[in-house]
Formats: structure tokens, C-alpha cells, sequence
């Protein structure tokens, strides 16, 4: 039986199989974005599909700290976004 990766959650810190988050992506010439194959080359961080860590992340700026740079609002508006579409799942 294959072992599933786990991943932590930026915002709540905890594991998670790998299959279960939203993955966002620093690439290499700066831009970020998310990906949802999670497949894309680059510095990954992952969030879990709760809203409380999606609200936490957006508050708090996380993507920010996790890639040491300046996050626009707008991604944080696609972050909350791709929350909703998943919800309706």
C-alpha cells in the first residue's frame, strides 16, 4: 500500500494528506499563484479547506511570511475564492 504525503497547514499547523489542501506557489521569477494540479515547479506552502485557516491566512497575512514577499489583496481574494468553489463540492 502506497503511503500518502502529508503537509502542514500554514495557518492552523496541523498534518494533513497532501490531497486535502490548497496548494500556492512561489515560482522562480517571484510570481505566486495557486495551483490547483500541485504539480507546478517552485516553493510550495498548503492550506486546509477550513474557513477559519482561510480567514486566518488572509488576516494574517500568511503567504507573506511563508514566502518572504509582498502578497497582493488579490491573491488573497483568489485564496478566499477557490475556498468557496471547493465548499460547493
Amino acid at each position: 500500500m502506497k503511503k500518502t504525503p502529508q503537509r502542514m497547514c500554514i495557518a492552523c499547523r496541523q498534518m494533513y494528506d497532501k490531497n486535502a489542501l490548497m496548494r500556492i506557489v512561489k515560482s522562480a521569477d517571484g510570481t505566486v499563484s495557486l495551483d490547483a494540479t500541485g504539480k507546478k515547479s517552485g516553493r510550495g506552502a498548503y492550506i486546509c479547506n477550513a474557513e477559519a485557516c482561510v480567514n486566518k491566512c488572509v488576516k494574517a497575512k500568511l503567504i507573506h511570511k511563508a514566502f518572504s514577499l509582498n502578497a497582493d489583496a488579490e491573491l488573497y481574494g483568489r485564496i478566499a475564492e477557490e475556498f468557496k468553489q471547493n465548499q460547493n463540492k
